[in-house]
């Protein structure tokens, strides 16, 4: 069955070359906003290792959506290096994506001098550090307003030459603020059940499907489950991947977790703290917050396909496309993803580790030799942008030039 993932994908109005997507994993290899050179040389690397289409992680809907200081977010000044980074992918061969996100109040690096918008109003502990102490529930006038920056996002994502755009709704950012009970404790039609809270999201992706679906295919990605007991389950994401169908998505992307509560979910093994106090400072106030976190969290041992057992129940439970994402390691276990009857597979670390591994692949090999050290997460926040330790370290002048200066 390995064969079948180097056919080609049909997605809404596009074609991929083949069903490998680099996921959507925040490069931090952007400028004030905009992507840098380095940026457009690690796409356009992925592009030519084999993968059929690559993402462009974390680009917000408007400044304020942003987690982070430099993140990408949609804004004239950003449309021409956008550019640059699509025509290299596409020199190259290939397709790639933009993950359309809105952080709500998941904005752990911004100040941001008003009430953060979110499902419901009180305390933000994400936004602690950074003085974003409080949230405020959205009404229904804020819901339209974010319909629509969804709308101009993906339009724009269009004219600068994306093949797609991939809604975020997973991780603990604003549409899974909606999804998931962690957040959402509303009394009114956008709360309480797993069909009420997947309302707004559906509606956001709805819109986005009308406004570009006949041009660029419209995906989202989805948690298969929050990873605590307090949270979305297995059932509220078969519930959501019901509705997004039905909302017309061209394809959903089954991850998991949540970045605050429950981040060794996400990766399917424990944050390497001894890499992230090393790019974050000991003593720094972020250093020292994710330091006294992690006595209460589990200890998990990596290991491969980890969330199959959730990803393969929504594919019993609906028909459109499905990527599946999840410690992906061998050819074996893209193998194993096609006779399930997943359309296609998403890489991120193993990626980071060997960009060609697609090429790889397809000539006969065997394992990657990703170690799932998750040193590359904290390398997220490093000047020159992540990286795998185990490959020669980023050109931080690469990551200070913006991607559409020669």
């Amino acid at each position: 069955m390995l064969t079948a993932a180097y056919e080609p994908l049909k997605l809404g109005p596009i074609t991929l070359p083949n069903r490998f997507i680099k996921a959507g994993a925040n490069e931090n290899m952007s400028k004030q906003g905009r992507p840098t050179r380095a940026m457009r040389l690690h796409h356009e690397e992925l592009v030519k290792g084999g993968v059929g289409m690559t993402t462009m992680a974390y680009v917000a809907v408007e400044k304020d959506g942003r987690t982070l200081p430099d993140q990408v977010w949609i804004h004239d000044d950003a449309m021409p290096d956008l550019r640059a980074v699509t025509q290299a992918v596409h020199d190259a061969g290939g397709k790639i994506s933009a993950q359309l996100t809105h952080a709500g109040s998941f904005v752990t690096g911004v100040f941001v001098p008003r009430r953060l918008q979110s499902s419901v109003s009180g305390f933000n502990p994400a936004g602690l550090l950074r003085g974003n102490m409080f949230r405020r529930a959205m009404t229904e006038r804020d819901m339209d307003r974010m319909v629509t920056l969804f709308v101009t996002a993906a339009e724009r994502c269009y004219d600068a030459g994306f093949d797609a755009v991939e809604i975020h709704m997973g991780h603990g950012y604003l549409l899974n603020q909606f999804l998931s009970p962690l957040d959402n404790q509303r009394t009114d039609v956008y709360g309480g059940s797993a069909e009420n809270r997947a309302r707004f999201p559906a509606r956001v992706l709805k819109a986005v499907k009308k406004a570009v679906g006949d041009r660029i295919a419209v995906i989202a990605k989805i948690n298969v489950a929050d990873g605590r007991s307090k949270g979305a389950q297995l059932e509220d994401g078969v519930i959501t991947a019901k509705i997004l169908e039905q909302a017309g998505a061209d394809m959903l992307v089954l991850s998991g977790g949540r970045n605050v509560e429950s981040g060794w979910f996400t990766f399917g093994s424990n944050m390497n703290l001894e890499a992230m106090l090393r790019v974050l400072g000991k003593w720094s106030l972020s250093g020292m917050a994710i330091a006294s976190t992690q006595a209460a969290v589990p200890k998990i041992e990596f290991k491969e396909l980890y969330f199959w057992e959730y990803s393969t129940k929504i594919r019993e439970a609906v028909d459109l496309p499905l990527a599946y994402l999840g410690g992906v390691k061998s050819a074996d276990n893209v193998a194993q993803c096609m006779a399930a009857g997943f359309e296609a597979v998403q890489l991120a670390r193993a990626l980071l580790r060997e960009p060609d591994l697609v090429n790889q692949w397809r000539d006969g090999g065997g394992e990657s030799l990703c170690d799932n050290c998750n040193s590359c997460v904290a390398y997220i926040y490093h000047p020159a942008g992540t990286w795998c330790i185990h490959r020669p370290a980023n050109v931080l002048e690469d990551n200070q030039v913006l991607a559409s200066a020669s």
